[in-house]
């Protein structure tokens, strides 16, 4: 296994795409692609050098999900090589760029934006800034849609795909059997210096806190004992996703201090007390995380909606809230 550091100044720093397979009897296999940008391209063509092949040599690409800096290149990768592109079931038609597809998570997105309370004049801007950095511009690849529990031979090891939903509806990991344990090719759903958003990564999620909550879960019950992220270097998967819950267990808390003091509150106005001005892509990042919160407090029925608002009517345990998950894997 080799790892290619690839230059993203658009999300949450350098990307990191890896290499498998590359002995003579293995399909050559790339898990992400980063965004699609010539730099990108030459920088992925130079990694590759470096281990002996080429963006023509590569037989097959596994993307752990759509978002583009992870998908950008699929199709310029497929177009010069004729790899087999594999997206989980749930991703694939965006990444293959149906437009069926994309109607209905821009519709979606379209309503939520007006749901969570973001100001008319900048419900446009957004919509169209998340339209831009959301669709590839490139070569539509053909998708191959894979489920959780689908293997991959990449010869030395063989990888089994493990869904992991929250930050989107499809992401999925990949882990096998290492030398030293078990091991997870993990893309955004583990992150060393970020917490990965959920709500505003991917409104196609009814309750995206509790899919990510079922996620973290899943990865301490697993014991991984190392991690491969999407952003930066591995990482103690377990170590991780406890203080990722802890996080989020200390976001829900500030999410009710919000709704003690100012009472019914839409998820723009929670946003902007916990995250203060945002720009760019976060403008729907802020907002859809608050909402993630504010809709899985309501499931637990501390926080009821009223209209296009939350409020508080009871104090939750946010210990058992969020504990609880922990102690079983889905």
């Amino acid at each position: 296994m080799n790892r290619i550091r690839l230059e993203n100044s658009e999300f949450e720093g350098e990307n990191s795409v890896y290499l498998l397979g590359t002995d003579t009897d293995a399909p050559t296999t790339l898990i992400d692609t980063s965004v699609r940008k010539s730099e990108t391209l030459d920088s992925l063509e130079s990694g590759l050098a470096d281990y002996g092949c080429s963006v023509g040599d590569v037989d097959r690409v596994l993307v752990t999900h759509w978002h583009t800096d992870h998908a950008g290149l699929a199709g310029t990768v497929q177009a010069r090589s004729d790899a087999a592109v594999f997206v989980h079931e749930d991703d694939a038609a965006l990444v293959a760029q149906d437009e069926s597809a994309w109607d209905a998570i821009e519709t979606r997105q379209r309503r939520l934006l007006d749901e969570w309370g973001l100001p008319e004049h900048i419900q446009d801007p957004v919509f169209q800034h998340a339209r831009k950095i959301g669709r590839l511009d490139g070569p539509e690849p053909t998708v191959e849609p894979f489920s959780a529990g689908d293997r991959f031979d990449c010869g030395d090891v063989e990888l089994e795909a493990v869904h992991l939903p929250g930050h989107t509806a499809g992401l999925s990991g990949f882990a096998f059997d290492g030398d030293s344990g078990r091991g997870l090719f993990c893309g955004d759903a583990l992150l060393g210096n970020y917490t990965p958003n959920v709500g505003g990564a991917d409104v196609r999620l009814e309750n995206p806190l509790a899919a990510y909550l079922d996620t973290l879960s899943h990865v301490v019950g697993e014991s991984y004992e190392r991690a491969w992220p999407g952003h930066g270097g591995p990482l103690d998967p377990t170590e991780r996703a406890r203080e990722i819950r802890d996080h989020h267990r200390d976001r829900a808390g500030d999410v009710i201090d919000v709704l003690e003091r100012h009472g019914p509150t839409d998820p723009w106005t929670v946003g902007s007390h916990l995250f203060g001005d945002l720009d760019g892509i976060h403008l729907l990042h802020g907002p859809g995380e608050s909402y993630a919160h504010l809709r899985h407090l309501a499931e637990a029925g501390y926080v009821e909606r009223v209209g296009d608002e939350y409020e508080l009517v009871e104090q939750p345990d946010l210990d058992a809230l969020f504990e609880d998950r922990m102690a079983t894997s889905p």
